[in-house]
């Protein structure tokens, strides 16, 4: 396990960080997804559907790629490598608690049209690798 540099965790911590995720596809193809993400310790976690592609990707293959690149300022990014373990979310507990940190909303008060999702998961990255230029 690698830790996460502390500016990286302030930045994490501080801002509504958006990350574009990599994972990749059945037939070796990268796969990008924006998520929102908060830290955990060292780990990162953010939330998906049982039913969307990058949570296949994840099961089949669960190595991935976080990209931080903060929008007030493009040129800086952090890239978090590692491995991902997904856990059952049947309370959906973690996108409201996302929801309220980047909205000030409850998530199905920010996003209505969520109500009738497939299944959510917790999907926790466990870095391997850090490279931070934030």
């Amino acid at each position: 396990m690698t830790t996460l540099p502390e500016n990286l965790r302030q930045h994490i911590d501080k801002s509504n960080v958006f990350a574009t995720v990599a994972t990749l596809g059945r037939d070796g193809q990268p796969h990008l997804t924006v998520v929102w993400l908060i830290r955990d310790g060292d780990d990162v976690v953010f939330s998906t559907t049982v039913t969307r592609q990058m949570y296949h990707n994840l099961v089949r293959d669960p190595r991935v790629t976080a990209l931080i690149n903060p929008p007030e300022n493009p040129y800086v990014y952090a890239e978090i490598r590692g491995t991902v373990t997904i856990e059952p979310d049947p309370e959906r507990a973690l996108p409201n608690r996302i929801s309220q940190k980047f909205t000030g909303k409850p998530y199905l008060e920010f996003n209505p049209a969520s109500a009738g999702d497939s299944a959510r998961v917790v999907v926790r990255i466990t870095p391997t690798k850090v490279i931070s230029r934030i």
